[in-house]
Parts: C-alpha cells; structure tokens; sequence
C-alpha cells in the first residue's frame, strides 16, 4: 500500500491500482499512522508526498518483504530439496558455450513439464578469487579452480588439463624471432595480465617475467583483444586461440618455459551432508568426460 502510493503520487491513484476505494486506503494509512504515532504523508499539497519517517517504513518494509520471500525459499527448498539459489563461481579460462549449454539443459523441464524451481547466480573470477568464492560462502560451486585445495572445507574433482600458449600479433616485435624465445627477449617486451580478483586471498600472478612491464586487464577477452592488437604478448589456452592462429591473426611462439599445462580442477564445500537437487545435478554432469572436455576447449564462437 506504501509503495502504491509512493510510486502513484496520489491515494486515489493507488486506490485504483490496488482495486479499492480511496476512502478505504485513507482509513488504512491513517490506522498505520496511529499505531505507529508518527506522519506518514504530507497532505499540505494535491501530491502524497513521504515523510522522512514514510521514507523509512517503505526502505524497511520492502525489505522485510524480501526477508519474507528468502524464508518462503528456504522452506521450499526444505520441502522439495530444491535450493532457492545456486552461484557458480567459474574461472575466465573456462569455455563459456560449454557452461551455457550446461544451463539450458539445467533449465529444461522436468518430469512434472516444470524448470527446476532454483534460480542460477553466475559469477566470474580470476585465478585465486575463484577459490575465495567458494570458501567465501558467496559461490556454492567453483569451476576451474588450481589444482591443490586450500584446506579440508572443500572436496575437489580433477576438471582436466589446460594448454596455455605464448602468442603476439604478426606485427609484435617478438613475431619475428625464429628460434625459442628467451626470458631476456620476453622480459624486454609489455606482457598481458589478467588481474586476479581474489580480495582476501593472496592473489596469484602468472607468467610475468620480473621486471617485465605489463598491461592488466579484467577478462581473458579483453587480453585476447590486447595481444590481437600488438598492445603486449601473453599465454591464452589454446582452444581460445585456434581460429585467430588459422586466420594469421596471431601467433604461437615457442619459450624457454616449455609447453605450460594448468590442471584444473571443479570443487564444493564439504557439509558433511549429501548435495541438494541443483549442485547434485551439476555434480553429476560434471563427472561426464565430454563434459568436462567441453568446458575446456569450446571457446569458439562465443567470449565473454
């Protein structure tokens, strides 16, 4: 009713979006005002404009609804073993069309011809801030993570390993050099990074030669733009560059560090309880080895 007439302007406006005469709205608004012995509204004008006190009863009404709601939730989710809520916490290098097509197969209807009833929260992180979601409590699941759990709370899953390659654009200086790339030639050139978004955790920084300048940058998007553009060198998984090397867009250089493979791993807090439906549903398909294939090469056609 406090929001009606806020948003309306007016108790007759809000009388007729709410269905009801406005005489029976005034009685309302002025009981709620007396038993809370405070002014609601001021009628000096035509407008039903909020009182400083009206202002705070509508902030924390909309909020006890809220309040209201996530209790609504979490007795469903007691009834139905459905969370209200699933965050999923994925590393940048992860493939995103594998993930989306991993969420519209969880979005499809279920035996009674209904979604399941858990809303998906995605989320992206870098490097140690995939691991701070999870142990966080603000992410339920992690996909992409180090290979080595930070402690016990948590139980890991072997994703698969990933091939990182070296690349610059064919008119970076370090294009031209045929044979293995140095330190000392890679350390005299702006090197690429995708910051890590860990905020407690110690953040992680990878294939930076000390020394060497670099360009940060917020997603592997964005530093696969960079390189395209000659701005630095960098290492990209190999999957999210095969098409810009086909096309000679970029290319390959061999280092003095060798192949580099980053194992990654999936992984979930350890309640000592079963998993409810939503993260049993993702644990299960990701126990599938196509899918976790897919979450490691099928970058093409769509980054974000």
């Amino acid at each position: 009713m406090m929001d009606s007439i806020a948003r309306s302007g007016s108790f007759a406006a809000a009388a007729r979006e709410m269905g009801k005469v406005p005489s029976a709205l005034t009685y309302s608004v002025r009981q709620l005002e007396d038993a809370l012995d405070v002014l609601l509204f001021d009628r000096s004008s035509r407008q039903a404009v909020l009182t400083a006190a009206g202002h705070e009863l509508l902030t924390e009404g909309r909020r006890l609804l809220q309040e209201m709601d996530a209790v609504a939730n979490r007795v469903k989710r007691v009834a139905t073993g459905w969370e209200s809520e699933l965050t999923i916490a994925v590393d940048d290098a992860i493939a995103r069309r594998a993930l989306f097509d991993l969420m519209e197969s969880f979005y499809l209807p279920a035996d009674d011809g209904k979604p399941p009833p858990t809303r998906l929260k995605l989320r992206t992180e870098v490097l140690s801030g995939t691991w701070e979601a999870l142990l966080s409590g603000q992410a339920d699941l992690a996909i992409g993570t180090s290979a080595q759990p930070p402690g016990s709370s948590v139980i890991c899953e072997v994703l698969g390993p990933m091939e990182m390659v070296f690349c610059v654009a064919p008119h970076h200086p370090l294009a031209g050099v045929e044979e293995t790339l140095t330190s000392a030639q890679i350390t005299q050139h702006r090197i690429v990074a995708v910051a890590d978004t860990a905020r407690q955790l110690a953040p992680i920084t990878v294939g930076v030669v000390p020394g060497q300048e670099v360009l940060t940058v917020p997603s592997m998007a964005t530093k696969l733009e960079a390189l395209l553009r000659g701005l630095g060198c960098g290492f990209l998984p190999t999957s999210m560059v095969r098409r810009q090397v086909e096309a000679g867009r970029l290319i390959i250089k061999p280092t003095f560090q060798g192949k580099r493979i980053s194992p990654m791993q999936y992984a979930w807090r350890n309640t000592g309880h079963p998993p409810a439906k939503a993260l049993a549903w993702w644990l299960k398909q990701l126990q599938s080895d196509t899918t976790r294939r897919a979450l490691l090469e099928q970058h093409e056609g769509l980054l974000l």
